[in-house]
């Protein structure tokens, strides 16, 4: 259901980006328009960077190819299932761009009313990309509502936040159908053996969005004796990141804070690696720990799948599902955060 509007807004995602505004079967209008939103984005949210928005609208550009959204609509048999008058709310988090995207996707694809409560640091990009949805498709005008102000009544809810919104989230909502999805952390396991390229792309990983995505690589794991000088050699090329002011000041605040407490770090002017057990850390920061048996690391992972997203690696790591150097912020349109399948919890409701 619906996948002709979404293969059409990937074409506009992508002109948006590219600043290219032919072959939007008709929609080069709202192509330009929300391409006008890419430098307003970071006077609403200091983090939204040109770069990044483009980097966003050319992932989901990507993820709504036509094979892609055609193969999905298949997959789940969503142009047999019908409308459905269940509303799920939608409420976003704002850390990356359009963040909450696939939630819409699958909730429009599935047949069902939407309802989204977008964060205030990315309301101007989910209005501009939900008003480009329903002028593609017109009936979807009174499918979809934003809540900006009195609280619209829901049937289901799909909410994502903090560790401890979460928690709110899970009581508040409890009588409801509901996925509640809290913070989860991304890692990398190398080897030693990477070259120069993989440590380029897993640069991508770790920088896009600034780190403040949760599948933007917080903690890299190393092979006792590990050469860092093949990390920072690798990554060199995004020292041009404290450029942005938020980045440079986190940077250099936990940078302060660690050597006042003694902490055992590596610094290369832009980026702080601390040996540290923890999964998630803070801009400007990736945590490292050392191992000695690769099948020892794997189990202590699997141990922690439910903190994590992604695990990116060259090397298959037993138990756990990959991705590879330059891809953890690239998700398909079958990558379900959390693992929940978010469209077999829509078709549910239909029950």
């Amino acid at each position: 259901m619906y996948s002709d509007t979404f293969i059409i807004l990937g074409k506009v995602l992508k002109a948006a980006a590219d600043g290219s505004f032919n072959g939007c079967d008709g929609f080069e209008q709202q192509a330009e328009a929300l391409a006008q939103c890419i430098d307003v984005a970071r006077n609403h949210n200091g983090w939204f960077t040109p770069e990044f928005v483009k980097m966003q609208f050319r992932s989901l550009a990507e993820m709504l190819s036509e094979d892609s959204v055609r193969q999905f609509s298949v997959k789940y048999q969503l142009n047999d299932i019908g409308k459905c008058d269940k509303k799920v709310k939608v409420i976003a988090a704002g850390n990356i761009p359009l963040v909450c995207f696939h939630d819409i996707l699958c909730v429009l694809m599935a047949g069902c009313r939407l309802v989204v409560k977008p964060s205030s640091k990315d309301r101007l990009l989910t209005h501009s990309v939900l008003e480009i949805i329903k002028i593609i498709t017109p009936e979807l005008g009174d499918r979809i509502e934003e809540e900006e102000g009195e609280r619209i009544p829901f049937d289901a809810i799909i909410a994502t936040g903090s560790n401890n919104s979460a928690r709110y989230f899970d009581y508040y909502f409890a009588k409801y159908p509901n996925i509640i999805r809290s913070n989860r952390s991304s890692v990398a396991v190398l080897s030693g053996k990477e070259c120069e390229d993989d440590y380029r792309l897993l640069a991508d990983d770790i920088f896009a969005y600034y780190g403040l995505g949760c599948r933007s690589v917080s903690k890299i794991y190393v092979p006792k004796g590990y050469n860092y000088d093949l990390f920072f050699k690798g990554i060199y090329h995004k020292s041009d990141v404290m450029s942005n002011a938020k980045y440079s000041d986190n940077y250099t605040y936990n940078k302060a804070v660690y050597l006042m407490s003694g902490a055992d770090i590596l610094d290369n002017g832009f980026l702080l690696l601390k040996k540290d057990t923890g999964l998630s850390s803070p801009v400007g920061v990736v945590f490292c720990e050392e191992y000695n048996d690769f099948n020892t690391l794997a189990q202590t992972l699997f141990q922690d799948i439910d903190k994590l997203q992604c695990v990116v690696s060259k090397d298959v790591v037993a138990g756990l599902r990959t991705v590879l150097p330059g891809q953890s912020q690239h998700p398909s349109i079958n990558d379900f955060a959390d693992g929940i399948d978010t469209v077999e919890f829509l078709k549910s409701l239909n029950h």
